[in-house]
């Protein structure tokens, strides 16, 4: 098939959605499926405001029709709800292209965290923009059951994988003068992420942040004390994984939660809220022999989590390979036939 992907949320930034954007595209072309991602980086853009390393493109829609016509693809997936995915929307409305779209971020409650917006102001929003869609892909059940009380229809899941051969466990040789225990976090340091419940927490040896964003700045000079490395990719993100005791996740909005899997491939135990996101992923640990621990106190499930095997967490993260997501995406994409979706019609 000849897929087309819509995205907003792209390099240079490096989050868990970018991750799992960049991989599905990789594992749908291993596949043999011809696939065409739209990205801001192909267009003129303007930083979002207060948050500059968010490119967002500007009046793309000309350009995407231009896309789509030549393209002609059999699947349009809308990953995004920016000026991107509103572009291509409109489109595929306008010419009766059947898509799909996705729910990876709560940007209701990431608004109302920055700007005091009422949340179901903006989940209203996004309700209109998901409406038209053939399947809402969500990650986890217990995002699906809060769209379902917002309003929201055609939800279908889409769950994540972990890249087992990046993320391995192992001496990485980092910290070596850090006192031990090292509690870790990994993501974009922004205000919706509650770091400051995880830096603020009484514990023993270190904590470390990988990661940067508009919120670095502040977190410095409110915990000196923590050690900021900044965003780090690749071999040298899943070294500083493997270097952690503990991998410690604050966020109270997350769809899913990447990390959180990643975290688990490199041996290290996780320590987070019991909310959407963290609890659908250990969800399906066995309560017997655990890989992390859910707690309204934050600082005892990081303590509790130290005493955790790292083999075992190893073998729970192995079961959540890429295969079982890539398979539940083609499953829930709406093709169509672009031969007769595209036959006469010309560019405006």
């Amino acid at each position: 098939m000849r897929i087309l992907l819509v995205t907003d949320a792209w390099f240079p930034q490096i989050n868990g959605v970018v991750r799992t954007l960049a991989t599905l595209k990789t594992h749908l072309e291993q596949r043999g499926h011809e696939v065409l991602y739209i990205t801001p980086d192909l267009f003129r853009t303007i930083p979002c405001p207060s948050y500059s390393e968010i490119r967002l493109a500007v009046f793309p829609r000309r350009q995407i029709r231009r896309m789509l016509e030549a393209f002609r693809p059999c699947v349009v997936h809308l990953a995004t709800e920016g000026p991107l995915g509103v572009a291509a929307r409109a489109e595929c409305l306008a010419r009766n292209i059947p898509f799909t779209t996705a729910f990876h971020t709560k940007f209701p409650d990431y608004v109302q965290a920055r700007f005091g917006l009422p949340a179901r102001w903006s989940y209203a929003l996004l309700r209109r923009f998901h409406a038209p869609s053939q399947a809402v892909m969500v990650a986890t059940q217990g995002i699906e059951d809060e769209l379902t009380a917002w309003g929201f229809h055609a939800i279908r899941r889409w769950t994540r994988g972990v890249d087992t051969a990046l993320f391995t466990p192992g001496d990485t040789g980092l910290f070596p003068d850090l006192p031990r225990p090292i509690f870790l976090n990994v993501g974009r340091v922004a205000v919706e992420k509650n770091l400051e419940a995880f830096l603020a927490l009484d514990l023993p040896g270190s904590k470390v942040i990988v990661g940067d964003g508009p919120h670095l700045a502040t977190l410095k000079r409110r915990f000196p004390q923590a050690v900021y490395t900044g965003a780090k990719t690749g071999v040298e993100l899943a070294r500083h994984f493997a270097a952690a005791d503990v991998f410690v996740f604050p966020s109270l909005t997350d769809t899913f939660g990447l990390v959180t899997l990643e975290a688990l491939a490199c041996g290290v135990p996780v320590a987070a809220y019991p909310v959407a996101g963290p609890k659908d992923v250990l969800g399906q640990q066995d309560p017997q022999q655990p890989v992390g621990v859910l707690d309204t106190d934050l600082r005892q499930a990081a303590l509790a989590a130290l005493g955790i095997p790292r083999d075992r967490c190893r073998a729970f993260a192995e079961q959540n390979d890429w295969t079982a997501s890539v398979d539940q995406f083609l499953a829930n994409v709406a093709p169509f036939d672009p031969g007769a979706t595209f036959a006469g019609q010309a560019l405006a």
